[in-house]
Parts: structure tokens; C-alpha cells; sequence
């Protein structure tokens, strides 16, 4: 995956940049890996410093608004104070650590519709900053997370989308300003009682949150509404665990047999 421009900061005649990674498919926790090359234009050029940080879209709220934008949520600098000769090449590689938090991007070779992901290199030049361009990056879930998506699929649940929705969950260790929601649309049996469920994974080094939202369509006699289910296990745990069983039982308990506000650790987001 390789993008090639010219430093804006430098005008006509100044250096290009290409960053080249190793593989464009990576899982939280994994690492990117690969190198920023610099090619010298017709004059000498200095670079303060070279950045990649890693972006994603998401959804803001602002009064009774709402919208996107590209969040930055990772970043390591690259190279300082790099003096570039005429026609000269230089060759930065780099090892970008991935967030446990990052949202997933791709499930079983499909891309989640709604979801963008990019390493973006970023150039500062005498003060001023060359914002640089995304060069895209596919996420793909850990086992564990894999493990529970494959259950949903098992249920027969179809996705939707996904997107990033800023602020935090109650109850769960979040480190990043925002959570990913994967949307699905319940299987037959639940579809006149819920209209949708939402997946929220957080993860860290130890262990598995998973956070679900069951959109419940209200009745003659019942009241509508969001109910919330809290789970949370080793990766181990969630391996070993039989998770078509835990959320056909959750689904009952949502869906009308019961009017549980939630199943395991209870709570809300944000």
C-alpha cells in the first residue's frame, strides 16, 4: 500500500513522500509495520519532524446535533530534524503500535459498512504542518472478539453497519474518547420484539467487554425502549464460552419473557 505526494509546505521543486506498509491488515493489539521514504526535490530541504497517527471517523454530538469527523487516536513520531539534500533518498521505517480499542474494520473478508481506518503521515516544515493523506488500514477482530461475532452470525443476525460514536460506556475500563457500535438485525423469531442490537467490544490486555444495546419495539401493551446487556471475561473465558447459547438466553430475557434491564454486569453507555 503506497502513497506518493509532494510536500505542499516546500512548494514546486521540494521533496516527496511515500509511506509503504509491510501489510495493511493488522488486529488490536498487533503492530504495523513498514517504512516512510523521502525522495529529495531540486533543493535542499529540512523537516522538523515526521509523524503517523492513526484516524478513524466519528460520530459527534453538538447540541441537538450531530456529525462526523476524523479522529486522530494513536500517534509516534517517525524521524526529527531531517535534512534533505537534492535528490537524495531517505528510508524511515517504522513499528506502529495498534490500540486494543481500535474499532474493527473488516469481519471474514467483508468490510463493515460505515467504517473508515488510516495511518496518516503527517510532515512539520519550519512550524507549519503538511496534514498528509490516509493510507488505509484494515482491521480485522482479535480471536476473542471473532469468536463472539461468529455467534452472531451462528443466530442468524445480519449486519447492518458500524460506526464510532464519541463519549464513554458506563461501566467498562474505555481508554479512547469513543466506542464502535456494530449494528445487526435480529434473527425471525425476535424481529417483531426488537428492532435492532447493538455490538460494543472493549478491550484490554486481560480481558473481553462486551457491551450489547437491544433497540425493543414497543407495543399496544408493552413499553419500547433500550435494554443493555454488560459481559465480561478473560479472552480465555470468552474462547471457552458458548456465545449463541448467551445471547439466544439474553434475547429471551430482552425480547418480552422477562423485562430485564440487562444480563450479567448491568449498566448503560455513556
Amino acid at each position: 500500500m503506497v502513497f506518493k505526494r509532494m510536500l505542499r509546505a516546500f512548494g514546486v521543486g521540494g521533496p516527496s513522500v511515500d509511506t509503504v506498509l509491510t501489510n495493511p491488515n493488522t488486529r488490536p493489539g498487533e503492530v504495523v509495520t513498514g517504512e516512510v521514504r523521502i525522495a529529495g526535490g531540486d533543493h535542499p530541504a529540512e523537516i522538523d519532524q515526521v509523524k503517523l497517527s492513526l484516524v478513524t471517523r466519528v460520530e459527534v454530538e453538538s447540541g441537538d446535533n450531530e456529525h462526523n469527523r476524523n479522529v486522530e487516536f494513536a500517534r509516534i513520531v517517525v524521524g526529527q530534524r531531517i535534512s534533505v539534500a537534492p535528490k537524495q533518498n531517505l528510508v524511515l521505517p517504522f513499528q506502529f503500535p495498534v490500540p486494543l480499542e481500535t474499532p474493527v474494520t473488516v469481519v471474514h473478508g467483508q468490510h463493515l459498512h460505515g467504517m473508515t481506518m488510516g495511518l496518516r503521515t503527517e510532515l512539520e516544515v519550519r512550524g507549519a504542518v503538511d496534514p498528509g493523506d490516509l493510507d488505509p488500514v484494515a482491521v480485522h477482530p482479535t480471536r476473542s472478539q471473532e469468536h463472539v461475532l461468529n455467534a452472531f452470525g451462528a443466530l442468524g443476525f445480519r449486519f447492518q453497519r458500524a460506526d464510532n460514536e464519541s463519549g464513554r460506556i458506563h461501566g467498562v475500563p474505555q481508554q479512547l474518547p469513543f466506542y464502535q457500535e456494530i449494528e445487526f438485525l435480529p434473527p425471525q423469531q425476535f424481529l417483531g420484539k426488537i428492532s435492532q442490537l447493538e455490538l460494543t467490544f472493549v478491550t484490554d490486555p486481560h480481558r473481553l467487554y462486551v457491551v450489547l444495546e437491544a433497540d425493543r419495539r414497543g407495543g399496544l401493551f408493552r413499553q419500547g425502549g433500550d435494554s443493555f446487556g454488560h459481559f465480561a471475561m478473560s479472552h480465555d473465558e470468552v474462547i471457552r464460552t458458548d456465545w449463541a447459547a448467551l445471547l439466544h438466553q439474553w434475547m429471551d430475557q430482552v425480547s418480552g419473557r422477562r423485562s430485564s434491564g440487562g444480563y450479567g454486569m448491568h449498566g448503560g453507555h455513556r
